[in-house]
């Protein structure tokens, strides 16, 4: 096995829908993890079609990661993280998406490997192009607006300026832990790739 295949992360990917109107939105969160980290470290997004996404690369600790947002809508993120993974051979164990999380007050956030959509309709449809569940999460709190027929309407909505605050304080929180998380993750690979 290649050096690359066992160095751990990968591609990083921010969910949320393409545009201005979406822009500000709570279901944008992981997008504005990618675009934090962007302007963190300088770095510039390219448009490629092909994949049908906006592409960065990030050089952390020797490492290069890419990074990726998809620029299809929410509900067809599997399309561009699937195509793209799929095209550098990518596999899914090195694959970290960071996305917006219902069930995490603003303020919180948790790493997570594995698990199901939770009816996360970006989730569900990269586990559906990925044919598997054992990719990385960034789960980045937005609350819950109490009643599950208000979801669609709350996560499409821009959070108030406090909430807001709390969500973009949260995400520079998770740039900082994000090198102590790759290096979990390159551990834990190795490990298995050693047994």
């Amino acid at each position: 096995m290649s050096a690359n295949k066992i160095d751990g992360i990968q591609l990083i990917v921010g969910l949320g829908n393409p545009g201005p109107d979406y822009s500000g939105t709570r279901h944008n969160a992981g997008v504005w993890f990618i675009e934090t980290l962007c302007q963190q470290y300088r770095l510039s997004f390219h448009t490629e079609t092909k994949f049908n996404a906006r592409l960065s690369q990030w050089s952390f600790g020797g490492k290069e990661y890419k990074l990726l947002i998809p620029n299809t809508y929410m509900n067809h993120s599997g399309q561009a993280v699937g195509g793209f993974a799929k095209y550098y051979q990518i596999p899914v164990n090195t694959i970290l998406i960071a996305h917006d999380e219902l069930d995490l007050a603003p303020g919180i956030y948790r790493f997570k490997t594995g698990g199901g959509h939770a009816g996360h309709n970006g989730l569900r449809d990269i586990i559906h192009h990925l044919k598997s569940r054992d990719f990385h999460r960034l789960r980045i709190g937005i609350g819950h607006p109490g009643h599950k027929d208000e979801v669609s309407d709350y996560v499409l909505s821009k959070p108030p300026r406090l909430e807001e605050q709390k969500i973009r304080k949260t995400i520079q929180e998770t740039i900082r832990a994000l090198p102590e998380f790759i290096k979990q993750v390159e551990q834990t690979i190795l490990t298995t790739y050693r047994n």
